[in-house]
């Protein structure tokens, strides 16, 4: 079911002229910003995938994929859902080195979402993965990438608001980030859920990082599902930051030093998915046959809505909406594109 939050006296900061002019300009910007604090570079990005591969992210492994066949051979294909582990057989297959990465613009069809103000069937996002030395698998290089990428989305925020004044009155983004893990989380608000428990924090910490999710916690839930075969759950995390404009946290990137052989194992067998040993993804990383990556998402319409100060990200994309979500925008004076 549609959830809209209509948020009081709400007034888009830019017509939809600039808007489209702002949303270019995000993009180019940040693109630039983010590839040269992370030394990575532009590749092209498959929208569809090979159904027995393995490659398409299985989210939260509930999740229906849009499949169809082609009529050559009846070959079985899938929208992708997000590209992270695609990515890391692109390095491996592209000779990338350590230290140096790549990313992509990730376009995907997620069927099952929940439409609210920050979540749409469509999704668009700067995937990126970096190949990293196997002695860097550890919480202290995440959080020095951390860092980087918030110093480029302030960075871009910088040069935007020079070029359009009527963006300097929003609260600018701190470059100083919280670090905490979901635990820590879980232990300072026993009583609330976990996206109360970001609201609670992430108000307080306005940029904030959590770390190590997908693993049970103590309440024997995790903070929130992860699939067991891309993001190592001892070391990733969430970006978040503080949305004035909505009066809550707005995830702007998962990511994390992904999976070795060792945690996949532990990782699939704790989950319930020791079939996808079968797969031929799987059976490479369990070999030892693919490179150590780090690697996230980055949302690009969710950027965009934190720049510049939008209330619905169907005001910084064009999507399909259902009949309620089209009428109270329309008339609360939220244009949907």
């Amino acid at each position: 079911m549609s959830k809209v939050i209509v948020p009081e006296n709400y007034k888009t900061r830019l017509e939809t002229y600039d808007m489209q002019k702002a949303i270019g300009l995000i993009h180019t910007i940040f693109e630039r910003n983010l590839s040269k604090a992370l030394h990575i570079s532009r590749v092209s990005a498959p929208l569809l995938l090979e159904k027995n591969t393995g490659l398409n992210d299985d989210l939260s492994g509930v999740e229906r994929k849009v499949n169809f066949d082609i009529k050559e051979d009846d070959t079985q294909c899938e929208i992708v859902q997000s590209l992270a582990k695609w990515k890391r057989q692109a390095l491996k297959d592209y000779h990338f080195y350590a230290g140096r990465g790549l990313y992509t613009d990730m376009n995907a069809i997620r069927r099952d979402e929940d439409l609210d103000n920050l979540h749409s069937v469509y999704v668009d996002q700067w995937d990126w993965e970096k190949v990293i030395n196997s002695e860097d698998r550890n919480l202290e290089y995440l959080k020095d990438t951390v860092v980087d990428i918030v110093q480029a989305i302030c960075d871009t925020e910088d040069e935007l608001r020079q070029r359009f004044h009527e963006l300097r009155d929003l609260t600018p983004k701190s470059r100083i980030v919280s670090f905490i893990t979901s635990q820590e989380l879980e232990d300072m608000y026993p009583e609330l859920d976990d996206k109360g428990r970001e609201n609670a924090y992430v108000k307080d910490h306005p940029t904030t990082c959590i770390m190590q999710i997908g693993g049970a916690l103590k309440s024997g839930k995790p903070h929130d599902m992860r699939a067991p075969d891309y993001d190592d759950w001892d070391l990733n995390c969430d970006i978040l930051f503080w949305n004035e404009i909505l009066g809550s946290a707005i995830e702007i990137s998962s990511m994390g030093i992904r999976v070795n052989a060792e945690s996949m194992d532990r990782q699939l067998t704790l989950s319930g998915h020791d079939e996808r040993r079968a797969l031929p993804f799987h059976k490479a990383l369990l070999a030892g046959q693919m490179p150590d990556t780090i690697g996230g998402g980055i949302g690009q319409s969710r950027l965009c809505m934190l720049l510049l100060g939008a209330a619905h990200i169907g005001e910084v994309q064009c999507a399909v909406w259902d009949e309620t979500t089209k009428a109270i925008c329309k008339e609360n004076g939220i244009f949907i594109l």
